[in-house]
């Protein structure tokens, strides 16, 4: 059973909350829990002391009654404490947080796109070499980078807008670099699409995913762009879960890239597929794929491949390559298309 989670009590929760966070304290500086107990029992009965995050110099002290913490928080805040060496400690009420929701990690991981059975579908394994993935992050990594919450992203052709999730088709941004063209080249013999000779990428997004990062369940927006979505990962390795929700779901709605929370169905009606997705392979959405399921990259450094354990490693890269749509949608999947509402 792992230990108690707090945050800070907000509103009127701060007047009832028993819980004390407790700043400039903590193994760290050598105070122990059993002293730090000891010591703020004087205000009455203390329950437990928490590490209140990986510093060793913060805890959560949680008394039994909000009247003892009241007590301490009075007496204590911002004033010398003899009894822990004189140290000044700054305290705030906090409140206990309801335990994170349990991921099911039973859910099987293929390493080939036939398995999923997912119409559209597509992964090729070691589509650029190992020599051309260093080029490639060389490349990327000569060039600025645009820092979004968690992770931090380069735009070619058109900028994507997160709080919108589309393009502004009026700003193009020119060409698409050289340094993709081979990339681009080999797309164009791409067995599994048909007249993919004909297709013209022009919006290349890469991100940078540092360990732990991942990417909220979504759809790309049908009218930003058109019926095929390709993804190069670079780096290291991910899994990536497909969710496709009944028509009577309550299924999320799109999700924006920058939010790193977890949306999980309110009813259950979904179906859940993953694949693992290892460094130099190339994955291409279409059809079903692209318009109806929401794709997903759990927030993990570690990944659970079957019976093996694979860590991400220090970073993965993703070169996401589309086209630009600029008519409506025309696709048979009006549950999930903006074009239609």
């Amino acid at each position: 059973m792992g230990f108690p989670r707090f945050g800070p009590a907000k509103g009127v929760d701060a007047d009832v909350s028993p819980n004390l966070y407790v700043a400039n304290c903590g193994p760290a500086v050598g105070l122990s829990h059993d002293t730090i107990a000891v010591v703020f029992g004087a205000f009455g009965e203390v329950k437990g002391v928490y590490a209140a995050d990986e510093s060793g110099a913060r805890v959560v002290v949680s008394f039994a009654e909000p009247s003892s913490a009241q007590s301490a928080f009075t007496a204590l805040d911002g004033q010398p404490c003899h009894d822990l060496g004189g140290r000044s400690l700054h305290i705030r009420y906090s409140m206990l947080q309801p335990p994170s929701p349990k991921v099911n990690d039973s859910i099987p991981v293929a390493l080939v796109a036939s398995d999923l059975n997912i119409p559209g579908l597509y992964l090729l394994h070691d589509f650029v070499s190992a020599k051309e993935e260093e080029e490639l992050l060389a490349e990327v990594d000569n060039r600025p980078w645009k820092s979004l919450a968690k992770r931090r992203v380069q735009h070619y052709g058109y900028e994507f807008h997160y709080e919108t999730r589309n393009v502004d088709t009026r700003q193009h941004l020119g060409a698409l670099p050289s340094f993709v063209s081979s990339v681009l080249e080999r797309i164009s013999l791409f067995s599994d699409i048909k007249d993919s000779s004909s297709l013209v990428l022009d919006q290349l997004t890469v991100n940078e995913y540092p360990p732990g990062v991942g990417l909220s369940p979504h759809i790309d927006t049908h009218s930003a762009f058109e019926g095929f979505i390709f993804s190069l990962s670079l780096a290291g390795p991910c899994i990536m879960e497909f969710r496709r929700y009944s028509e009577s779901a309550c299924y999320p709605k799109t999700a924006l890239v920058t939010d790193m929370n977890e949306e999980s169905p309110e009813n259950g009606k979904l179906s859940r597929k993953a694949i693992y997705l290892p460094p130099r392979s190339m994955l291409l959405l279409s059809g079903e794929a692209r318009y109806a399921w929401h794709h997903y990259i759990p927030h993990h450094k570690v990944d659970k491949v079957n019976d093996s354990i694979v860590r991400r490693g220090s970073r993965r890269v993703s070169f996401t390559l589309r086209k630009v749509r600029t008519s409506p949608c025309q696709c048979e999947f009006a549950q999930y298309c903006d074009s239609k509402r």
